[in-house]
């Protein structure tokens, strides 16, 4: 089958389309013919080596996580799904080498759940990972509710877009860091935008003169140490950092996202009930998935950036 490979770490010059055997198909798994998948700043960060001592690489690498497709197979012990099923998934293993970048991936039905009724394709490929940091963050992680006010990071961004709805449709305030230009996609998101970067601490305190009670951060480094005087000071330690697990040392929360097919089927009922929207950046062709890299390292793109692999 086609998908895209690289046999060494490096930038997006070392993406290139190849052919792989099928995957195997295990007795928890489903084969899904690939319909369209996601492109995450982690799958660039893996090829760049960024996380070799987190996992281990088995080259030739497939990238990406994210899937959306149809069933094609089952495993003998496989209840719940079908052939034919339309699914999305947050497909993780333990190990780097066969990733969603490619005509047919096998899932493990623990990384798999039913695709929106009300999404296309490209919108749902979109989901996965991005809608489960975000969820996974503000649910499990900062139990946020009503009566919260809510700094998220980053909020024109993948996860970021995902974390101000969710934060919204779970009742609380949202204040969303980012350029000017996005401010006015922010509030049609449910937040209140600020810009980023100096001064960002006054601009808050404006509109939040209290200060906080959760804060989700995208940066990590000086901005996730700053920003920590935001929180109020019954909410200290409730801060998720998707970036940098030194939020551990200010008694915060390292967040990197599980499978889960329950949170998925969560997010499902959020986006079918109309309280979450994936915003879609651009969408390539598989073919493109370097171009896509390019896009994804640039960190100026309003939501996902989505390659195409068939129109079934």
């Amino acid at each position: 089958m086609k998908a895209v490979v690289y046999r060494r770490y490096g930038g997006p010059e070392v993406l290139e389309m190849g052919e792989v055997p099928e995957p195997k198909l295990g007795p928890e798994s489903v084969l899904i013919d690939v319909r369209t998948v996601s492109v995450n700043p982690v799958d660039w960060q893996i090829a760049a080596g960024r996380l070799d001592s987190r996992f281990d690489v088995r080259f030739p690498v497939v990238p990406g996580w994210d899937v959306a497709g149809v069933i094609a197979k089952v495993g003998p012990t496989v209840t719940g799904f079908a052939v034919g099923d339309e699914v999305v998934g947050y497909v993780r293993e333990d190990s780097i080498g066969r990733g969603t970048y490619a005509e047919r991936v096998a899932a493990p039905v623990r990384t798999i759940a039913r695709k929106p009724a009300n999404l296309s394709w490209e919108q749902a490929a979109a989901v996965p990972i991005a809608g489960l940091t975000a969820y996974q963050s503000l649910v499990h992680a900062l139990r946020v509710g009503t009566g919260d006010t809510v700094l998220v990071q980053a909020a024109a961004g993948g996860v970021g877009s995902f974390a101000v709805q969710i934060a919204a449709a779970l009742g609380a305030r949202v204040i969303g860091t980012a350029s000017a230009r996005n401010h006015d996609y922010l509030r049609g998101l449910g937040a209140e935008p600020v810009t980023y970067g100096p001064g960002l601490g006054e601009r808050v305190r404006t509109l939040a003169p209290a200060g906080v009670s959760a804060i989700v951060d995208m940066y990590g480094g000086e901005t996730l140490v700053s920003s920590l005087d935001l929180l109020r000071e019954d909410a200290r330690g409730r801060v998720v950092s998707l970036t940098n697990d030194g939020v551990l040392e200010h008694g915060g929360v390292f967040v990197f996202a599980r499978p889960s097919t329950a949170d998925l089927d969560e997010l499902r009922q959020l986006i079918e009930n109309g309280l979450v929207v994936p915003e879609i950046a651009t969408v390539l062709d598989l073919s493109e998935a370097a171009e896509a890299f390019r896009l994804s390292q640039s960190g100026h793109m309003r939501g996902k950036i989505v390659l195409r692999v068939s129109a079934g």
